[in-house]
Protein backbone atom coordinates (compact mmCIF):
# COMPACT_ATOMS: atom_id res chain seq x y z
CA UNK A 1 0.00 0.00 0.00
CA UNK A 2 1.26 3.21 -0.47
CA UNK A 3 0.45 7.29 -0.28
CA UNK A 4 -2.16 6.77 -3.73
CA UNK A 5 -4.06 4.00 -2.07
CA UNK A 6 -5.74 7.02 -0.08
CA UNK A 7 -7.09 10.35 -1.15
CA UNK A 8 -5.56 12.96 -0.18
CA UNK A 9 -6.97 15.18 3.15
CA UNK A 10 -8.78 17.88 1.75
CA UNK A 11 -12.17 19.22 0.38
CA UNK A 12 -14.72 17.11 -1.17
CA UNK A 13 -14.06 17.43 -4.83
CA UNK A 14 -10.45 16.82 -4.35
CA UNK A 15 -11.59 13.53 -2.63
CA UNK A 16 -14.11 12.53 -4.82
CA UNK A 17 -11.29 13.36 -7.92
CA UNK A 18 -8.96 11.20 -6.28
CA UNK A 19 -11.37 8.60 -5.60
CA UNK A 20 -12.46 8.49 -9.20
CA UNK A 21 -8.45 8.38 -9.93
CA UNK A 22 -8.00 5.52 -7.78
CA UNK A 23 -10.44 3.10 -9.35
CA UNK A 24 -9.54 3.49 -12.57
CA UNK A 25 -11.14 6.11 -14.13
CA UNK A 26 -8.96 8.50 -16.78
CA UNK A 27 -11.58 10.88 -18.21
CA UNK A 28 -14.20 12.87 -16.50
CA UNK A 29 -16.82 14.64 -19.18
CA UNK A 30 -18.75 17.98 -17.93
CA UNK A 31 -19.89 21.49 -17.96
CA UNK A 32 -18.10 23.73 -15.68
CA UNK A 33 -20.21 24.56 -12.82
CA UNK A 34 -20.72 28.45 -11.01
CA UNK A 35 -18.47 27.63 -8.30
CA UNK A 36 -14.98 25.39 -8.39
CA UNK A 37 -16.39 21.79 -8.57
CA UNK A 38 -15.32 18.04 -9.72
CA UNK A 39 -13.33 19.39 -12.97
CA UNK A 40 -11.69 21.88 -11.27
CA UNK A 41 -10.18 19.83 -8.65
CA UNK A 42 -9.87 16.71 -11.63
CA UNK A 43 -7.27 19.16 -13.27
CA UNK A 44 -4.89 18.39 -10.58
CA UNK A 45 -5.02 14.99 -10.47
CA UNK A 46 -2.13 13.06 -12.22
CA UNK A 47 -4.10 10.72 -14.96
CA UNK A 48 -7.57 12.01 -14.82
CA UNK A 49 -7.95 13.83 -17.84
CA UNK A 50 -11.03 16.40 -18.35
CA UNK A 51 -12.76 16.90 -21.29
CA UNK A 52 -15.23 20.46 -20.73
CA UNK A 53 -18.17 19.98 -23.24
CA UNK A 54 -20.10 23.09 -23.67
CA UNK A 55 -23.71 21.50 -23.50
CA UNK A 56 -24.58 18.63 -20.53
CA UNK A 57 -26.37 16.26 -23.55
CA UNK A 58 -23.66 16.46 -25.88
CA UNK A 59 -21.15 15.25 -22.75
CA UNK A 60 -23.58 12.41 -21.82
CA UNK A 61 -22.88 11.58 -25.43
CA UNK A 62 -19.18 12.09 -25.84
CA UNK A 63 -18.55 9.90 -22.00
CA UNK A 64 -20.32 7.07 -23.30
CA UNK A 65 -18.48 7.40 -26.93
CA UNK A 66 -15.12 7.38 -24.81
CA UNK A 67 -16.16 4.65 -22.70
CA UNK A 68 -17.23 2.56 -26.02
CA UNK A 69 -14.32 2.86 -27.60
CA UNK A 70 -11.95 2.57 -24.93
CA UNK A 71 -13.78 0.35 -23.05
CA UNK A 72 -13.21 1.64 -19.72
CA UNK A 73 -15.27 3.62 -16.91
CA UNK A 74 -15.86 7.30 -17.65
CA UNK A 75 -17.64 9.79 -15.27
CA UNK A 76 -19.92 12.96 -16.12
CA UNK A 77 -20.19 15.61 -14.02
CA UNK A 78 -23.58 17.73 -13.49
CA UNK A 79 -25.37 19.81 -11.49
CA UNK A 80 -28.83 19.27 -9.78
CA UNK A 81 -31.50 21.02 -12.20
CA UNK A 82 -31.69 22.13 -15.79
CA UNK A 83 -27.91 20.78 -15.80
CA UNK A 84 -29.11 17.24 -14.71
CA UNK A 85 -31.97 17.18 -16.96
CA UNK A 86 -30.28 18.42 -20.13
CA UNK A 87 -28.05 15.36 -19.98
CA UNK A 88 -30.66 13.20 -19.67
CA UNK A 89 -31.42 12.13 -22.99
CA UNK A 90 -27.43 11.05 -23.59
CA UNK A 91 -27.78 9.00 -20.11
CA UNK A 92 -31.14 7.21 -21.42
CA UNK A 93 -28.93 5.84 -24.45
CA UNK A 94 -26.18 4.87 -22.21
CA UNK A 95 -28.16 2.54 -19.95
CA UNK A 96 -29.41 1.25 -22.89
CA UNK A 97 -25.83 0.59 -24.46
CA UNK A 98 -24.96 -0.61 -20.70
CA UNK A 99 -21.86 1.35 -20.58
CA UNK A 100 -19.80 1.88 -17.61
CA UNK A 101 -20.73 5.66 -16.88
CA UNK A 102 -20.57 7.38 -13.63
CA UNK A 103 -22.80 10.61 -12.84
CA UNK A 104 -21.39 12.59 -10.05
CA UNK A 105 -23.71 15.67 -9.39
CA UNK A 106 -24.92 18.05 -6.35
CA UNK A 107 -27.91 18.46 -4.52
CA UNK A 108 -29.49 22.07 -3.44
CA UNK A 109 -29.08 22.77 0.25
CA UNK A 110 -31.34 20.76 2.12
CA UNK A 111 -33.46 23.58 4.04
CA UNK A 112 -34.73 25.01 1.00
CA UNK A 113 -35.97 21.66 -0.43
CA UNK A 114 -40.09 22.07 -0.53
CA UNK A 115 -39.49 25.62 -0.39
CA UNK A 116 -38.83 27.18 -3.57
CA UNK A 117 -35.52 25.86 -3.86
CA UNK A 118 -33.60 26.97 -6.93
CA UNK A 119 -32.58 24.35 -9.18
CA UNK A 120 -33.77 21.84 -7.74
CA UNK A 121 -35.00 18.49 -9.16
CA UNK A 122 -35.61 15.14 -7.31
CA UNK A 123 -32.63 13.49 -9.41
CA UNK A 124 -32.10 10.38 -7.71
CA UNK A 125 -36.02 9.76 -9.05
CA UNK A 126 -35.79 11.02 -12.11
CA UNK A 127 -32.90 8.69 -12.91
CA UNK A 128 -33.41 5.38 -10.95
CA UNK A 129 -35.70 3.80 -13.48
CA UNK A 130 -31.91 4.38 -15.77
CA UNK A 131 -29.30 3.44 -13.26
CA UNK A 132 -28.28 0.60 -11.85
CA UNK A 133 -27.30 1.76 -8.54
CA UNK A 134 -27.81 5.60 -7.31
CA UNK A 135 -26.61 6.77 -4.08
CA UNK A 136 -26.82 9.92 -1.86
CA UNK A 137 -24.39 11.14 0.25
CA UNK A 138 -25.04 12.95 3.10
CA UNK A 139 -21.83 12.87 5.32
CA UNK A 140 -18.30 12.93 4.64
CA UNK A 141 -17.29 9.83 5.79
CA UNK A 142 -19.44 8.07 3.09
CA UNK A 143 -18.16 9.95 0.09
CA UNK A 144 -14.68 7.70 -0.59
CA UNK A 145 -16.61 4.80 0.04
CA UNK A 146 -19.56 5.89 -2.44
CA UNK A 147 -17.80 7.28 -5.58
CA UNK A 148 -15.01 3.84 -5.12
CA UNK A 149 -18.54 1.56 -5.19
CA UNK A 150 -20.18 3.64 -8.48
CA UNK A 151 -17.38 2.56 -10.04
CA UNK A 152 -17.17 -0.64 -8.74
CA UNK A 153 -20.93 -1.22 -9.81
CA UNK A 154 -20.40 0.27 -13.24
CA UNK A 155 -17.68 -2.22 -14.22
CA UNK A 156 -18.78 -5.14 -12.38
CA UNK A 157 -21.18 -8.08 -13.88
CA UNK A 158 -23.13 -6.18 -17.07
CA UNK A 159 -21.59 -2.48 -17.16
CA UNK A 160 -24.12 -0.03 -15.75
CA UNK A 161 -24.93 3.86 -15.19
CA UNK A 162 -24.57 4.39 -11.91
CA UNK A 163 -25.32 7.65 -9.93
CA UNK A 164 -23.89 9.72 -7.30
CA UNK A 165 -26.12 12.95 -5.74
CA UNK A 166 -23.40 14.71 -3.46
CA UNK A 167 -25.44 17.22 -0.76
CA UNK A 168 -23.78 21.00 -1.67
CA UNK A 169 -23.45 20.82 2.64
CA UNK A 170 -20.32 18.32 2.03
CA UNK A 171 -18.80 20.58 -1.13
CA UNK A 172 -18.09 23.92 1.47
CA UNK A 173 -14.58 24.27 2.14
CA UNK A 174 -16.25 23.23 6.41
CA UNK A 175 -16.06 19.98 5.35
CA UNK A 176 -12.55 18.21 5.43
CA UNK A 177 -11.99 14.31 4.16
CA UNK A 178 -9.81 13.22 6.52
CA UNK A 179 -7.60 10.79 4.13
CA UNK A 180 -6.53 8.48 7.35
CA UNK A 181 -9.99 7.22 7.97
CA UNK A 182 -10.60 6.04 4.67
CA UNK A 183 -9.92 2.55 3.25
CA UNK A 184 -7.89 2.20 0.86
CA UNK A 185 -8.95 2.73 -2.77
CA UNK A 186 -7.81 0.32 -5.24
CA UNK A 187 -8.46 0.68 -8.94
CA UNK A 188 -11.95 -1.47 -10.03
CA UNK A 189 -11.16 -4.24 -12.12
CA UNK A 190 -13.64 -6.36 -14.00
CA UNK A 191 -15.15 -9.52 -11.87
CA UNK A 192 -14.99 -12.62 -14.31
CA UNK A 193 -16.74 -16.04 -13.02
CA UNK A 194 -17.50 -19.19 -15.26
CA UNK A 195 -20.39 -21.40 -14.59
CA UNK A 196 -20.45 -25.00 -12.94
CA UNK A 197 -18.70 -27.64 -14.70
CA UNK A 198 -21.43 -30.06 -15.28
CA UNK A 199 -23.65 -27.02 -16.52
CA UNK A 200 -20.70 -26.30 -19.22
CA UNK A 201 -20.55 -29.81 -20.18
CA UNK A 202 -24.11 -30.32 -20.60
CA UNK A 203 -24.00 -26.95 -23.09
CA UNK A 204 -21.02 -28.20 -24.68
CA UNK A 205 -22.79 -31.58 -25.49
CA UNK A 206 -26.12 -29.79 -26.58
CA UNK A 207 -23.61 -27.75 -29.11
CA UNK A 208 -21.92 -30.75 -30.13
CA UNK A 209 -25.01 -33.03 -31.05
CA UNK A 210 -27.14 -30.03 -32.78
CA UNK A 211 -27.43 -30.22 -36.36
CA UNK A 212 -28.18 -26.84 -37.09
CA UNK A 213 -26.34 -24.61 -34.63
CA UNK A 214 -25.94 -20.66 -34.83
CA UNK A 215 -24.06 -17.87 -32.43
CA UNK A 216 -25.08 -14.38 -31.78
CA UNK A 217 -23.04 -12.57 -30.09
CA UNK A 218 -23.97 -9.32 -28.49
CA UNK A 219 -22.48 -5.93 -26.82
CA UNK A 220 -21.96 -8.13 -23.38
CA UNK A 221 -18.51 -9.23 -25.33
CA UNK A 222 -16.83 -5.80 -25.90
CA UNK A 223 -15.93 -5.84 -22.21
CA UNK A 224 -14.01 -9.03 -21.57
CA UNK A 225 -10.33 -8.82 -21.35
CA UNK A 226 -7.31 -9.76 -23.37
CA UNK A 227 -9.28 -9.35 -26.32
CA UNK A 228 -7.03 -10.36 -29.24
CA UNK A 229 -7.14 -13.72 -27.67
CA UNK A 230 -10.71 -14.23 -26.66
CA UNK A 231 -12.03 -12.40 -29.83
CA UNK A 232 -10.00 -15.06 -31.98
CA UNK A 233 -11.80 -18.01 -29.51
CA UNK A 234 -15.13 -16.85 -31.27
CA UNK A 235 -13.97 -17.68 -34.42
CA UNK A 236 -12.61 -20.76 -33.34
CA UNK A 237 -15.92 -21.69 -31.42
CA UNK A 238 -17.50 -21.04 -34.99
CA UNK A 239 -15.27 -23.63 -36.96
CA UNK A 240 -14.87 -26.27 -34.60
CA UNK A 241 -19.34 -25.86 -34.42
CA UNK A 242 -19.72 -25.50 -37.94
CA UNK A 243 -21.77 -22.14 -36.91
CA UNK A 244 -22.62 -18.97 -38.24
CA UNK A 245 -21.73 -16.32 -36.42
CA UNK A 246 -24.12 -12.94 -36.01
CA UNK A 247 -23.68 -9.94 -34.01
CA UNK A 248 -25.96 -7.07 -32.46
CA UNK A 249 -24.98 -3.53 -33.29
CA UNK A 250 -23.35 -3.50 -29.82
CA UNK A 251 -21.77 -6.28 -30.96
CA UNK A 252 -19.80 -5.83 -33.82
CA UNK A 253 -15.96 -5.98 -33.39
CA UNK A 254 -16.24 -9.78 -31.43
CA UNK A 255 -15.45 -11.58 -34.53
CA UNK A 256 -13.90 -10.75 -37.54
CA UNK A 257 -17.01 -9.89 -40.30
CA UNK A 258 -14.15 -11.05 -42.76
CA UNK A 259 -14.12 -14.78 -41.12
CA UNK A 260 -15.82 -17.21 -43.69
CA UNK A 261 -18.25 -18.19 -40.83
CA UNK A 262 -19.20 -14.30 -40.28
CA UNK A 263 -22.71 -13.09 -41.78
CA UNK A 264 -22.97 -9.71 -40.15
CA UNK A 265 -25.84 -8.63 -37.90
CA UNK A 266 -28.94 -10.10 -36.72
CA UNK A 267 -32.61 -8.74 -36.80
CA UNK A 268 -33.02 -5.47 -38.54
CA UNK A 269 -29.95 -5.47 -40.08
CA UNK A 270 -29.50 -8.91 -41.31
CA UNK A 271 -28.53 -8.57 -44.89
CA UNK A 272 -30.42 -11.07 -47.06
CA UNK A 273 -30.11 -14.05 -47.58
CA UNK A 274 -28.94 -14.42 -44.09
CA UNK A 275 -32.34 -14.86 -42.99
CA UNK A 276 -32.77 -18.45 -43.87
CA UNK A 277 -29.59 -19.35 -41.52
CA UNK A 278 -31.12 -17.79 -38.46
CA UNK A 279 -34.61 -19.53 -39.32
CA UNK A 280 -32.95 -22.69 -39.90
CA UNK A 281 -30.93 -22.68 -36.89
CA UNK A 282 -32.08 -25.24 -34.24
CA UNK A 283 -29.51 -24.56 -31.56
CA UNK A 284 -28.98 -20.62 -30.56
CA UNK A 285 -25.79 -19.99 -28.97
CA UNK A 286 -26.33 -16.21 -27.48
CA UNK A 287 -23.48 -14.28 -26.09
CA UNK A 288 -23.55 -11.08 -23.98
CA UNK A 289 -27.15 -10.36 -25.51
CA UNK A 290 -30.93 -9.97 -24.41
CA UNK A 291 -31.90 -10.30 -27.95
CA UNK A 292 -33.71 -6.95 -27.91
CA UNK A 293 -36.32 -6.33 -29.82
CA UNK A 294 -34.60 -4.87 -33.27
CA UNK A 295 -32.11 -8.04 -33.04
CA UNK A 296 -35.46 -10.61 -33.08
CA UNK A 297 -36.81 -8.66 -35.90
CA UNK A 298 -37.19 -10.71 -39.19
CA UNK A 299 -36.86 -14.26 -37.79
CA UNK A 300 -38.68 -16.57 -35.73
CA UNK A 301 -36.43 -19.45 -34.47
CA UNK A 302 -35.36 -18.36 -31.55
CA UNK A 303 -38.51 -18.95 -29.94
CA UNK A 304 -38.36 -22.39 -30.83
CA UNK A 305 -35.16 -23.23 -30.91
CA UNK A 306 -33.37 -24.75 -27.79
CA UNK A 307 -30.91 -21.30 -27.00
CA UNK A 308 -28.07 -21.50 -24.78
CA UNK A 309 -27.29 -17.69 -23.39
CA UNK A 310 -24.66 -16.57 -21.61
CA UNK A 311 -24.24 -13.38 -19.62
CA UNK A 312 -22.70 -12.22 -16.89
CA UNK A 313 -25.99 -10.44 -15.25
CA UNK A 314 -28.83 -13.27 -14.26
CA UNK A 315 -31.45 -10.31 -15.01
CA UNK A 316 -30.45 -10.92 -18.74
CA UNK A 317 -32.09 -14.09 -19.02
CA UNK A 318 -35.28 -14.77 -20.46
CA UNK A 319 -35.87 -11.25 -21.26
CA UNK A 320 -35.57 -11.05 -25.22
CA UNK A 321 -36.11 -15.19 -25.56
CA UNK A 322 -36.95 -17.91 -23.79
CA UNK A 323 -33.56 -19.82 -22.77
CA UNK A 324 -33.02 -23.26 -22.07
CA UNK A 325 -29.55 -23.21 -20.65
CA UNK A 326 -28.97 -20.11 -18.78
CA UNK A 327 -24.99 -20.15 -18.47
CA UNK A 328 -24.04 -17.22 -15.88
CA UNK A 329 -20.88 -15.83 -16.19
CA UNK A 330 -17.71 -14.41 -18.60
CA UNK A 331 -19.07 -14.47 -22.34
CA UNK A 332 -14.97 -15.18 -22.93
CA UNK A 333 -14.22 -16.91 -20.18
CA UNK A 334 -17.25 -19.56 -21.43
CA UNK A 335 -16.40 -20.07 -24.82
CA UNK A 336 -12.58 -20.57 -24.00
CA UNK A 337 -14.48 -23.36 -22.16
CA UNK A 338 -16.61 -24.56 -24.40
CA UNK A 339 -13.92 -24.77 -27.33
CA UNK A 340 -11.75 -27.31 -24.68
CA UNK A 341 -14.99 -29.41 -24.27
CA UNK A 342 -16.21 -29.35 -28.12
CA UNK A 343 -12.26 -30.35 -29.24
CA UNK A 344 -12.17 -33.15 -26.30
CA UNK A 345 -15.15 -34.43 -27.39
CA UNK A 346 -14.40 -35.72 -30.61
CA UNK A 347 -15.79 -35.11 -33.92
CA UNK A 348 -19.77 -34.39 -34.24
CA UNK A 349 -21.93 -36.80 -35.86
CA UNK A 350 -22.85 -36.76 -39.05
CA UNK A 351 -24.91 -33.72 -40.58
CA UNK A 352 -27.65 -34.43 -43.12
CA UNK A 353 -27.34 -34.21 -47.30
CA UNK A 354 -28.10 -30.68 -47.46
CA UNK A 355 -25.58 -29.35 -44.64
CA UNK A 356 -25.25 -26.22 -42.84
CA UNK A 357 -22.20 -25.39 -44.08
CA UNK A 358 -23.42 -25.65 -47.84
CA UNK A 359 -26.01 -22.85 -47.05
CA UNK A 360 -23.89 -20.94 -45.41
CA UNK A 361 -21.74 -20.52 -48.38
CA UNK A 362 -24.54 -20.20 -50.41
CA UNK A 363 -25.85 -17.29 -47.84
CA UNK A 364 -22.30 -15.95 -48.30
CA UNK A 365 -22.00 -15.73 -52.10
CA UNK A 366 -25.31 -13.94 -52.45
CA UNK A 367 -24.90 -11.32 -49.71
CA UNK A 368 -21.72 -10.47 -51.81
CA UNK A 369 -24.16 -8.77 -53.97
CA UNK A 370 -24.91 -5.67 -51.62
CA UNK A 371 -21.60 -4.75 -51.80
CA UNK A 372 -20.91 -2.58 -54.62
CA UNK A 373 -22.88 0.48 -56.14
CA UNK A 374 -22.46 3.63 -57.93
CA UNK A 375 -23.90 7.25 -56.98
CA UNK A 376 -27.12 6.55 -59.48
CA UNK A 377 -27.97 3.24 -57.66
CA UNK A 378 -27.51 4.23 -54.05
CA UNK A 379 -25.52 7.31 -53.41
CA UNK A 380 -25.08 5.95 -49.92
CA UNK A 381 -23.56 2.41 -50.57
CA UNK A 382 -21.30 4.50 -53.10
CA UNK A 383 -20.16 6.57 -50.44
CA UNK A 384 -19.75 4.03 -47.67
CA UNK A 385 -17.51 2.14 -50.30
CA UNK A 386 -15.17 5.00 -50.59
CA UNK A 387 -15.28 5.67 -47.06
CA UNK A 388 -14.11 1.70 -46.66
CA UNK A 389 -11.58 2.09 -49.95
CA UNK A 390 -9.83 5.41 -48.68
CA UNK A 391 -9.89 5.57 -45.27
CA UNK A 392 -8.69 1.63 -44.50
CA UNK A 393 -9.81 -0.75 -42.09
CA UNK A 394 -8.25 0.82 -38.68
CA UNK A 395 -11.08 3.65 -38.63
CA UNK A 396 -13.05 4.00 -36.00
CA UNK A 397 -16.30 3.72 -37.03
CA UNK A 398 -19.36 5.74 -35.41
CA UNK A 399 -23.29 5.18 -36.20
CA UNK A 400 -26.71 7.09 -36.15
CA UNK A 401 -29.52 4.95 -36.22
CA UNK A 402 -31.14 7.19 -39.34
CA UNK A 403 -33.18 5.84 -42.22
CA UNK A 404 -30.34 6.14 -45.10
CA UNK A 405 -27.03 5.44 -42.53
CA UNK A 406 -28.44 2.00 -41.54
CA UNK A 407 -27.31 1.05 -44.68
CA UNK A 408 -23.72 0.87 -42.75
CA UNK A 409 -25.02 -1.76 -40.43
CA UNK A 410 -25.21 -4.15 -43.13
CA UNK A 411 -22.58 -6.46 -44.01
CA UNK A 412 -21.05 -6.62 -46.24
CA UNK A 413 -21.72 -2.96 -47.21
CA UNK A 414 -19.60 -2.53 -44.42
CA UNK A 415 -16.96 -4.60 -42.37
CA UNK A 416 -16.01 -4.49 -39.64
CA UNK A 417 -12.42 -5.92 -38.42
CA UNK A 418 -11.72 -8.22 -35.33
CA UNK A 419 -10.80 -6.27 -32.35
CA UNK A 420 -12.30 -3.11 -33.91
CA UNK A 421 -14.58 -0.78 -31.61
CA UNK A 422 -17.63 0.24 -33.27
CA UNK A 423 -19.32 2.52 -31.39
CA UNK A 424 -23.12 3.07 -32.23
CA UNK A 425 -26.48 3.94 -30.06
CA UNK A 426 -28.89 1.43 -28.43
CA UNK A 427 -32.24 0.12 -28.68
CA UNK A 428 -32.64 4.06 -27.54
CA UNK A 429 -31.55 5.31 -30.66
CA UNK A 430 -31.07 9.14 -29.50
CA UNK A 431 -31.22 11.11 -32.66
CA UNK A 432 -28.21 13.26 -32.47
CA UNK A 433 -26.08 10.27 -30.20
CA UNK A 434 -23.71 9.67 -33.20
CA UNK A 435 -22.40 13.27 -33.05
CA UNK A 436 -22.01 13.62 -29.08
CA UNK A 437 -20.35 9.98 -29.25
CA UNK A 438 -17.41 10.87 -31.74
CA UNK A 439 -16.12 13.79 -29.55
CA UNK A 440 -15.58 11.16 -26.99
CA UNK A 441 -14.75 8.52 -29.26
CA UNK A 442 -11.97 10.86 -31.08
CA UNK A 443 -10.07 11.33 -27.88
CA UNK A 444 -9.52 7.93 -27.90
CA UNK A 445 -7.60 7.75 -30.89
CA UNK A 446 -5.45 10.63 -31.63
CA UNK A 447 -3.20 9.52 -34.28
CA UNK A 448 -5.86 7.66 -36.04
CA UNK A 449 -9.55 8.77 -38.41
CA UNK A 450 -12.85 8.65 -36.82
CA UNK A 451 -15.44 8.66 -38.85
CA UNK A 452 -19.27 9.65 -38.20
CA UNK A 453 -22.02 8.25 -40.18
CA UNK A 454 -25.07 10.57 -39.63
CA UNK A 455 -28.10 12.14 -40.98
CA UNK A 456 -29.09 15.96 -41.73
CA UNK A 457 -31.88 15.89 -39.57
CA UNK A 458 -29.53 14.09 -36.53
CA UNK A 459 -26.81 16.20 -37.06
CA UNK A 460 -28.68 19.70 -36.31
CA UNK A 461 -29.55 17.99 -33.46
CA UNK A 462 -26.32 17.81 -31.59
CA UNK A 463 -24.86 20.92 -34.20
CA UNK A 464 -23.42 22.34 -30.66
CA UNK A 465 -20.59 19.07 -30.79
CA UNK A 466 -18.94 20.21 -33.59
CA UNK A 467 -18.04 23.43 -31.55
CA UNK A 468 -16.51 20.48 -29.07
CA UNK A 469 -15.00 19.22 -32.14
CA UNK A 470 -12.98 22.53 -32.96
CA UNK A 471 -12.19 23.19 -29.36
CA UNK A 472 -10.50 20.06 -28.97
CA UNK A 473 -8.91 19.57 -31.86
CA UNK A 474 -10.86 16.69 -32.97
CA UNK A 475 -10.21 15.42 -36.38
CA UNK A 476 -13.60 13.57 -37.11
CA UNK A 477 -14.44 13.09 -40.56
CA UNK A 478 -18.90 13.04 -41.00
CA UNK A 479 -20.56 11.71 -43.64
CA UNK A 480 -23.80 13.49 -43.68
CA UNK A 481 -26.47 11.26 -45.41
CA UNK A 482 -28.63 14.69 -46.51
CA UNK A 483 -32.85 13.91 -47.66
CA UNK A 484 -33.85 17.40 -46.80
CA UNK A 485 -35.77 16.24 -43.76
CA UNK A 486 -36.55 13.52 -41.28
CA UNK A 487 -36.40 10.24 -42.74
CA UNK A 488 -37.78 7.83 -40.95
CA UNK A 489 -41.20 9.83 -40.18
CA UNK A 490 -41.33 10.85 -44.54
CA UNK A 491 -41.29 6.84 -44.87
CA UNK A 492 -43.79 6.18 -42.43
CA UNK A 493 -46.14 8.37 -43.89
CA UNK A 494 -45.71 7.06 -47.29
CA UNK A 495 -48.09 4.38 -46.46
CA UNK A 496 -50.59 6.22 -44.80
CA UNK A 497 -53.63 8.07 -46.89
CA UNK A 498 -54.27 10.37 -43.40
CA UNK A 499 -53.40 14.00 -43.30
CA UNK A 500 -49.64 14.58 -42.24
CA UNK A 501 -47.78 17.50 -41.11
CA UNK A 502 -44.56 17.72 -43.66
CA UNK A 503 -41.66 16.54 -42.71
CA UNK A 504 -39.35 18.45 -45.52
CA UNK A 505 -36.31 20.34 -43.86
CA UNK A 506 -34.47 22.82 -45.84
CA UNK A 507 -32.08 24.50 -44.03
CA UNK A 508 -30.54 28.22 -45.39
CA UNK A 509 -27.19 26.50 -44.25
CA UNK A 510 -26.72 22.68 -44.93
CA UNK A 511 -24.23 20.41 -43.57
CA UNK A 512 -21.16 20.97 -45.51
CA UNK A 513 -21.65 25.09 -44.99
CA UNK A 514 -22.50 24.68 -41.33
CA UNK A 515 -18.94 23.13 -41.20
CA UNK A 516 -17.53 26.92 -41.72
CA UNK A 517 -19.13 28.46 -38.84
CA UNK A 518 -17.73 25.83 -36.29
CA UNK A 519 -14.74 26.12 -37.56
CA UNK A 520 -14.59 23.13 -39.89
CA UNK A 521 -14.46 22.58 -43.59
CA UNK A 522 -17.27 21.29 -45.86
CA UNK A 523 -18.49 20.26 -49.06
CA UNK A 524 -21.17 18.45 -51.52
CA UNK A 525 -20.45 14.78 -52.92
CA UNK A 526 -22.87 14.02 -55.37
CA UNK A 527 -20.58 11.84 -57.68
CA UNK A 528 -17.68 9.11 -57.06
CA UNK A 529 -14.96 11.59 -58.41
CA UNK A 530 -16.09 14.43 -56.01
CA UNK A 531 -16.02 12.35 -53.22
CA UNK A 532 -12.94 10.46 -53.31
CA UNK A 533 -11.48 14.35 -53.65
CA UNK A 534 -13.42 14.96 -50.56
CA UNK A 535 -12.43 11.83 -48.34
CA UNK A 536 -8.37 13.28 -48.99
CA UNK A 537 -9.25 16.37 -47.93
CA UNK A 538 -10.91 15.26 -44.95
CA UNK A 539 -8.27 12.10 -43.94
CA UNK A 540 -5.29 15.14 -44.59
CA UNK A 541 -7.53 17.98 -42.41
CA UNK A 542 -8.33 14.70 -39.84
CA UNK A 543 -4.11 14.68 -39.21
CA UNK A 544 -3.97 18.29 -37.96
CA UNK A 545 -6.81 18.39 -35.73
CA UNK A 546 -9.33 19.62 -38.16
CA UNK A 547 -12.89 18.55 -38.77
CA UNK A 548 -14.50 18.29 -42.22
CA UNK A 549 -18.45 17.48 -42.92
CA UNK A 550 -19.14 15.73 -46.66
CA UNK A 551 -22.50 16.19 -47.41
CA UNK A 552 -23.94 13.41 -50.04
CA UNK A 553 -27.43 14.04 -51.40
CA UNK A 554 -29.66 10.74 -51.07
CA UNK A 555 -32.82 10.36 -52.38
CA UNK A 556 -35.65 8.97 -50.63
CA UNK A 557 -35.73 5.08 -51.80
CA UNK A 558 -31.94 4.61 -51.26
CA UNK A 559 -33.18 2.72 -48.40
CA UNK A 560 -31.67 -0.14 -46.52
CA UNK A 561 -32.62 -3.70 -47.58
CA UNK A 562 -33.15 -4.61 -43.35
CA UNK A 563 -35.95 -1.76 -43.60
CA UNK A 564 -37.18 -3.55 -47.00
CA UNK A 565 -37.48 -6.54 -45.28
CA UNK A 566 -39.13 -5.40 -42.46
CA UNK A 567 -41.89 -3.87 -43.74
CA UNK A 568 -40.94 -0.18 -42.96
Amino acid sequence: MNDKDHPRSGGCWQAVADTLAASGVRRVFGLPSDEPGLLDAATAVPGLDVTVVGDQRVAACAAAGWALAAREPVALALNSGPSFANALPGLLEAASLSVPLTVITTRVPEENIGRGAFQYVDQLRMIEPLAGWTHRVEHPGQLVWAVHQAVRRAVDGRPDLTVIEIAEELTTQEHQVDAAATPPVRRVRRLRSLPPPSELDRAAETLRTADRPLIVAGGGTRWSQELDLEEQDLEELADVLGAPVFTTAAGRGAVDEGHPRSFGLVGLYTTPPAADLLNGADTILVLGSKLEETARMGWDAWRTAHVIQVDASPQAFGEGCPVAQPLLGDTALVTAELITRLKAEGPRKKRAPATWSTLQRQVAKAQQAHVEADFATSPVRAALSGVRRILGPKTLLVQENGLHDIWSYHYPVVTVARGARPVCPGEQTMMGFGLGASVGAALTRPAAPVVLLTGDSALRLSVGALDALRHHSLGVIIVVFDNQGFGWPRRLRTHSDAPHVSTAWAPDAPPDRLAAAFGGWGTTAADQDSLTQALHIAQHRSRQGDFSIIRVPVPDDDVPIGIEAAGY
